[in-house]
This record gives C-alpha cells, sequence and structure tokens, in this order.
C-alpha cells in the first residue's frame, strides 16, 4: 500500500505523480465521486440555478463520504500541502502542487482546499506571526473550524490596496476598525476575517497599514454585510461595513503599521507555492474545450467549417496555455521568479474563457439566448459560462493593466500617463 509519509520534498515528480495516483485509488471513499461534480467548481460557481452552487457545495462537504475523506487528507497532510512540514504541510512548492491538483481532479476526487484561510492568512501567520499566534489560529485552519473571506478592497482602493481608508484606533486591548470593504468573496461560508486597516493616517500611504484576524459575525459587532447581486443571479461577493467593530490587539499579524509588508510577502509566498488557482483555471479551459467538442457533434455543427477552424483555434489555445503554465512551474523549481509572464498566462486564460464561452453560446443556437424554465433565475451552461467570463477579464488585474505591465517590463514602451498629465496634453 503507498504510503503518504513516503513523498518527501524532492521526490521526483514522475514518482510523485504515480504514487499520489495510487493513494487516491486506495484511500478515497466508495461513491466520494459520485456525491457532486466536484470539478464543476474550478471557475467562480456562477448562477445559482445552472452549476453547483455554495449551498450545494456546502451540503456536498457535509456527506459521510467527504467527511471521511476529509479525515484521510488530514492524516496524510494534504490540507494546506504547501505550509511548512512543522506546521502540518509537506514544504509543496508549485511543481508539486500542481501534481496534486491535477490528479484529483483526474480522479474527480476534491481537494480539501481551505481557500484564503490556506493560501493567505496561513503563510501571514507562518512569515510574520508570534509564536502564540501560530498555536492558537494554524490548527484552526487546517481542521476547518476557521474558515475565511478577505476584507482587503474598497470601493475607493481596489488594485491599488496602499489607498485603503478603513480606519483602525487602538483601544486598550482592541482595535476598533470603522469603514467599508467590498468584493468580498466566500463570504457566505465564513466565520472569520482577515482585513488590512489604517492605523496611521498620517503616514505615507504603504506605512500606516495594519492586518489583523478578527471573526466574522455578520449582524454583530458592528458588522453589516451586503451581497451583491450579479449578473448571473448569484451573489459570490459582498460589502462588508465595519461600525466600531472591535478586534483583539493580539490578533494584529506583523505588528501595528506593518500591513504592506505582511500583504506583499503573503502574496510572494502565494505565487512561490500554491499554483492552485491556475492549474484549475488550466482545467477548467480543457474541460470546456471537451464540452465544445460534444456539443458540436450532437448538434451537427461538427461538419460547418467555421466552427471546426474555430475549435482547432481553441485546441491550440489550449495546449499553449498549459505549456505556458508548465514553463512557469518549472521556473519556479529552479529557483526562478516567473515575472512578466504571469500576466501573459493572466491575458491567455481570461480571454481565451470569453471566447470558448462564446462560442458555446453560439453553437447552442437559440437555446443560448433565451433563458431555460424553472424558478428563480436559471441559466443554460453555457450563459453561465459566457456571463461568468465577463469577470476573469476584471479580476486578478485586468486585461488593461496585464497589457501595460507588458507593454512597459517587457517591451520597454514608455509609461502610460498619469490623468493628470492626460489633462495637461489635452489643455495643450
Amino acid at each position: 500500500m503507498t504510503d503518504a509519509s513516503s513523498w518527501p520534498r524532492g521526490t521526483s515528480l514522475d514518482t510523485l505523480r504515480a504514487e499520489l495516483r495510487e493513494w487516491i485509488r486506495l484511500n478515497a471513499p466508495e461513491g466520494l465521486a459520485a456525491v457532486i461534480d466536484w470539478n464543476a467548481r474550478v471557475d467562480l460557481p456562477g448562477s445559482v440555478g445552472s452549476r453547483v452552487s455554495e449551498e450545494t457545495y456546502a451540503q456536498a462537504q457535509r456527506s459521510p463520504e467527504f467527511l471521511a475523506w476529509e479525515r484521510c487528507c488530514l492524516q496524510a497532510r494534504l490540507v494546506c500541502p504547501a505550509w511548512p512540514v512543522e506546521f502540518g504541510g509537506r514544504g509543496w512548492e508549485a511543481p508539486e502542487m500542481t501534481v496534486l491538483d491535477e490528479e484529483f481532479f483526474r480522479a474527480g476526487v476534491p481537494r480539501i482546499d481551505r481557500v484564503q484561510g490556506e493560501s493567505m492568512v496561513g503563510p501571514s501567520l507562518i512569515l510574520h506571526g508570534t509564536e502564540d499566534q501560530k498555536a492558537r489560529l494554524l490548527p484552526s485552519i487546517r481542521s476547518g473550524e476557521h474558515r475565511y473571506c478577505q476584507g482587503f478592497s474598497e470601493p475607493g482602493a481596489g488594485s491599488d490596496l496602499a489607498s485603503a481608508r478603513t480606519r483602525g484606533v487602538v483601544d486598550g486591548d482592541d482595535l476598533v476598525i470603522t469603514g467599508q470593504k467590498v468584493w468580498t468573496s466566500r463570504f457566505a461560508t465564513a466565520n472569520m476575517i482577515f482585513v488590512l486597516c489604517r492605523t496611521d493616517p498620517d503616514a505615507q500611504k504603504h506605512r500606516g497599514l495594519t492586518y489583523v484576524i478578527l471573526p466574522f459575525t455578520p449582524g454583530e459587532n458592528g458588522i453589516d454585510v451586503r451581497p451583491i447581486r450579479q449578473i448571473t443571479g448569484g451573489h459570490e461577493f459582498a460589502e462588508v461595513f465595519f461600525d466600531e467593530t472591535r478586534a483583539p490587539l493580539d490578533n494584529v499579524i506583523g505588528g501595528l503599521g506593518n500591513g504592506w509588508k505582511v500583504v506583499q510577502s503573503v502574496l510572494r509566498f502565494e505565487r512561490a507555492a500554491a499554483g492552485r488557482a491556475t492549474t484549475m483555471l488550466l482545467q477548467a479551459r480543457e474541460r470546456e474545450l471537451s464540452e465544445l467538442a460534444a456539443l458540436a457533434t450532437s448538434s451537427g455543427r461538427h461538419l460547418d467549417p467555421v466552427v471546426r477552424q474555430e475549435m482547432a483555434w481553441a485546441h491550440s489555445q489550449v495546449a499553449i496555455l498549459r505549456a505556458s503554465w508548465h514553463r512557469t512551474v518549472a521556473e519556479v523549481a529552479a529557483g526562478r521568479e516567473p515575472g512578466p509572464q504571469l500576466s501573459i498566462w493572466k491575458l491567455q486564460w481570461s480571454e481565451l474563457h470569453l471566447r470558448l464561452a462564446a462560442l458555446g453560446m453560439e453553437l447552442a443556437g437559440v437555446n443560448g439566448v433565451v433563458r431555460p424554465e424553472g424558478d428563480g433565475y436559471h441559466l443554460s451552461r453555457w450563459q453561465d459560462a459566457f456571463l461568468v467570463a465577463q469577470s476573469g477579464t476584471i479580476y486578478a488585474g485586468t486585461s488593461d493593466v496585464q497589457r501595460n505591465i507588458l507593454g512597459e517590463s517587457v517591451l520597454g514602451l514608455p509609461r502610460e500617463p498619469k490623468p493628470e498629465q492626460s489633462k495637461e496634453n489635452v489643455r495643450a
């Protein structure tokens, strides 16, 4: 029987892949893959009616099969495996994490993912937390007791986190927080939140920021949550308002005024170690390509030369996407920073998603523009994909921002003028 403890850091990827595949075969509970389509959540959940909603997914996570699988993965240290060994992980980086996600996806079983708790809060504690904070907070992330959402973006500070204006004022043993956050994902299932707030309003914008953890208790402790309805009919995001919300100073990570340093190091850890989101997005595009081929065949459009040309283009783009990600993984494995090619990757997958979804709508014919019957706001598979795909060109850095990065840092083009410079040019 394959023993998970035989996978130390440094095991060859081929060996790791073979042993993981065997371990899954021997340890996955019978019926686990049939509980739900676990692979359907490789993109944002989208609408309530046509994809795996938060409620449906949460119900599946309460099934006996999932709970048995969770215990098994915890014992094998396959929960938070990018964390260092001393904190319950395996110290795996992007290559090992890619193999792990590919094999779990192949088997149709869920990777036990603690989401922001795993990829952002855990690293912030590991890199900047006190020994007491690590002992108190890390085990509850791995166990799933604490489920985190993120309090970073604000109406006037989305990508520019350094412009955050949410205030934090020290009062005794507490930090009193007042302000607003937006685009808070995972709010529906979270019971904890990590917040970036400004504790020194007189400091330069990158200074005076503080990173703090507190219980997420909508309706209590001055926390008001307002879900944001999306064009898909779902509500993956919410606005969060803090009105003199109290957080213990013991939960300030990295010290008062050092929040920017914590955020930056956590983002570097996420790029170097996890790779989960990128692997999932690649798998999503491969899955869509396969579904498009089936749709074209079932509708008789597979003989249309224009459709065949579009499918051939899509197939080549997915192949390029896979090669691009594996190149990035290889560079990380060699100890090099991936650099601007991450911007290329972001452009590739998000705009390919949009084009694949549009092709799905076209192949669906009239069913692509007519909403299915049913209560609530139901969408067809490709209607949902098309609407969800719009957001991919915005979050995690818009396509325009990525093109600016590539133009300036790779091609050496002049920097984009600031708004005030553009106004001066207009007046001149």
